[in-house]
């Protein structure tokens, strides 16, 4: 709120300006996923803003930041991909997905090398 205005009239100059606001009381967490890090936002009291049909979230908590590892998932179907498109064994396909940092066509043209 600015300061030297009641809330009252806060509110109701806001509605003038078609600004409406919803409070969102049972948020438990926030996380923003960034290409390189998380930023989490515990204990987060969250209001939503709405301007002229221009959505925006304001969230004040505790925040903490945590580095995301840079090694890419993994998951069984590019293994099953790789496996039959270079004619390799899974461990030989897992590696070669590990060395290519999940880039599944690096990892097939290097095993056909």
């Amino acid at each position: 709120m600015m300061p030297g205005m009641n809330p009252k009239m806060m509110k109701q100059a806001m509605k003038r300006m078609g600004i409406k606001q919803q409070e969102i009381d049972d948020a438990e967490q926030v996380i923003i996923k960034c290409a390189q890090k998380e930023i989490i936002i515990d204990n987060p009291n969250v209001t939503k803003v709405n301007m002229m049909g221009q959505e925006t979230f304001q969230i004040v908590g505790d925040i903490s930041e945590h580095e995301i590892d840079a090694k890419a998932e993994i998951n069984d179907e590019d293994i099953k991909t790789v496996m039959e498109s270079a004619s390799v064994s899974k461990e030989e396909a897992k590696k070669a997905i590990e060395k290519a940092e999940g880039d599944l066509t690096q990892a097939i043209m290097s095993l056909q090398e």
